[in-house]
């Protein structure tokens, strides 16, 4: 499982993962050179707002704040009701979807440039949503929830976007804020 801390994502398993998904995710790691090779090789320079109705001015920046066991925040909350659409920000491939103790119901999608995009604590994925499946800006992936750790919290999504694995250490998805990244949808 990856494990986000301050700086990215490190493929090691989230407290309580079973061996069985720790396999899952092993398989996972292993598609990631030839889904890249599907993909442009260049990242999208900007990114559309993930969860409809809101604008980008309405976030406040959370990136690198302070979280429990010494951990950092390595992405975005964007607050909105349960329930509202969460779209792609780019095209890409659904690279994963799941769940898990700390993101709760969450979708992965793989971008050109290899770049991972995180939709977590999502109260549902979209029905038909399959891995491996194309996406566009226009597809829903999910709704806005409180899953895994976001329990207790107002409903919100989770975004977060790690940079390409590099050559020789493919387990190390160094973060980015996604905010400056971010636009309005029209």
């Amino acid at each position: 499982m990856l494990l986000a801390g301050g700086t990215g994502l490190l493929c090691q398993p989230e407290p309580r993962e079973s061996p069985a998904r720790e396999a899952v995710w092993d398989a996972h790691f292993a598609k990631l050179p030839t889904l890249t090779g599907r993909l442009p090789d260049r990242p999208d320079a900007a990114l559309a707002m993930p969860v409809a109705g809101v604008r980008v001015r309405q976030v406040a920046d959370t990136w690198r704040a302070a979280r429990g066991a010494g951990l950092l925040h390595a992405g975005q909350d964007v607050f909105a009701p349960r329930g509202t659409v969460v779209r792609s920000a780019t095209a890409g491939l659904v690279w994963m979807t799941g769940s898990s103790v700390r993101g709760g119901t969450w979708v992965y999608v793989l971008g050109a440039g290899g770049r991972l995009y995180y939709y977590a604590h999502l109260g549902a994925v979209a029905r038909g949503l399959r891995e491996g499946q194309a996406v566009t800006p226009a597809t829903v992936l999910g709704t806005v929830g409180t899953t895994g750790d976001a329990e207790g919290t107002p409903p919100h999504l989770h975004f977060a976007v790690f940079e390409r694995y590099g050559p020789g250490s493919p387990c190390r998805f160094p973060a980015l804020n996604p905010l400056p990244l971010l636009r309005d949808r029209s």
